[in-house]
């Protein structure tokens, strides 16, 4: 097994060079930090396995998600798929099913494509860094945290929580969004790791960052353990380290959904392989820019050149608010009826139909991305199966801020 070069035996990394006593101020924050942890730490359902299929599930559920609304899903996840095994033999749909209502769907895709992966070269999570790190999905932060959580290998795991206690901590004032700041502070963390206990050392930076170093003024110095080793704390600058990143313009899109029912079935079809929910079935519509004159008119065109029959648009069923990380769905969901029936009474080719019964369930996702596959009058497929997208995540760039 080989240790990434950022490993503590390393040369000093140009972030603690900033410490008048480099060593000694790793050995306090080590000694004091573990303390801390120790009697402080979350008590969480994954802290209670060493089972690296289970730590690597909750790594990847908290991407982009709180620890709050996560823990009943990790729960659920695993009384369905309690093993790689498990899940490697689903199929994509039902991984997706159990994912339903936890967001970023692509980590479940990716999740579900190592583990087939894994169970196609024999069933084990790999201790080994470069193999682990060749999984889809799979980058430097999940790497970190996995390893050295499950198996005690001292890697460090850097994401948006851990690069502003670190900044912190040596005074790094970049953005989280600058590459060179980045890479300064995965140094630093790298040298900081120490090669006994690094899963809980790294546990105790995420615990830290979650409970007392906050974002800017709301962080709690007066509470932290370390703040007499940390030059933020020391010089009262916490809330101006690090630099706040940049905000991604929210794309505010208007939607226009047509609930077509005919022949005791509703008619659906399936979103595009790539990008936002995709493979995933929906209600046909219309989607525009905010601010573009919208009405039943815009939804009745798009709906005949899709169907390919003439339909009446009836009236407005509903409409509300969807919001993703860094876009507003303003959706409308309007009754439609066709003019003319297809062949045999059937819905047109090209989409699916779900049967009587079978529409959402409370708290499903929200019409527009309904289901990841439809079903007909008796359960049985309407269409294909999604099918997600494949590549990587997390190489090349940074960790996405964790909701810890």
């Amino acid at each position: 097994m080989m240790i990434p070069e950022s490993h503590p035996s390393g040369s000093l990394p140009e972030l603690a060079r900033r410490q008048a006593e480099p060593a000694r101020w790793r050995e306090a924050l080590h000694t004091t930090l573990l303390a801390w942890y120790r009697e402080h730490g979350r008590a969480l359902p994954w802290r209670e396995t060493r089972d690296p299929y289970r730590i690597w599930l909750s790594e990847v559920m908290l991407q982009q998600t709180q620890v709050e609304r996560v823990i009943p899903y990790y729960h659920r996840f695993l009384q369905r798929f309690p093993d790689l095994a498990a899940l490697a033999a689903a199929h994509e749909d039902e991984v997706l099913k159990a994912w339903e209502g936890l967001g970023f769907y692509r980590r479940a895709r990716l999740f579900h494509q190592a583990a087939r992966e894994l169970v196609g070269e024999g069933g084990q999570v790999p201790a080994d860094p470069e193999r682990f790190r060749r999984l889809p999905g799979v980058g430097a932060y999940t790497a970190g945290a996995v390893l050295s959580i499950a198996f005690g290998v001292p890697l460090p795991a850097v994401d948006g929580n851990a690069f502003r206690v670190l900044s912190r901590w040596s005074g790094q004032r970049g953005s989280r969004d600058d590459p060179a700041s980045w890479r300064q502070v995965e140094a630093l963390a790298g040298w900081l790791v120490p090669t006994q206990a690094p899963g809980e050392w790294n546990q105790a930076i995420m615990d830290l960052g979650s409970l007392l170093c906050l974002p800017g003024a709301r962080a709690r110095c007066s509470a932290c353990p370390v703040a007499s080793l940390c030059q933020a704390g020391v010089q009262g600058l916490a809330a101006q380290i690090p630099a706040p990143g940049r905000r991604s313009p929210v794309q505010e899109r208007v939607l226009l959904l047509g609930l077509l029912r005919h022949g005791g079935r509703v008619l659906v079809r399936q979103r595009p392989a790539e990008g936002l929910l995709a493979g995933f079935w929906e209600l046909p519509g219309v989607e525009l820019p905010a601010g573009q004159p919208v009405g039943p008119d815009c939804l009745a065109r798009e709906l005949q050149g899709w169907v390919g029959l003439p339909v009446r648009v009836l009236g407005r069923r509903l409409r509300y608010t969807h919001r993703f990380s860094h876009r507003l769905w303003r959706v409308e969901l309007w009754e439609v009826r066709l003019r003319q029936a297809g062949p045999g009474g059937a819905p047109p080719p090209g989409g699916g139909g779900v049967g009587r019964g079978e529409g959402r369930r409370p708290g499903g996702p929200p019409p527009g991305a309904a289901r990841p596959r439809a079903a007909g009058p008796r359960g049985g497929p309407a269409g294909p199966p999604a099918r997600g997208r494949s590549g990587r995540a997390g190489r090349g760039r940074p960790a996405p801020a964790r909701r810890r």
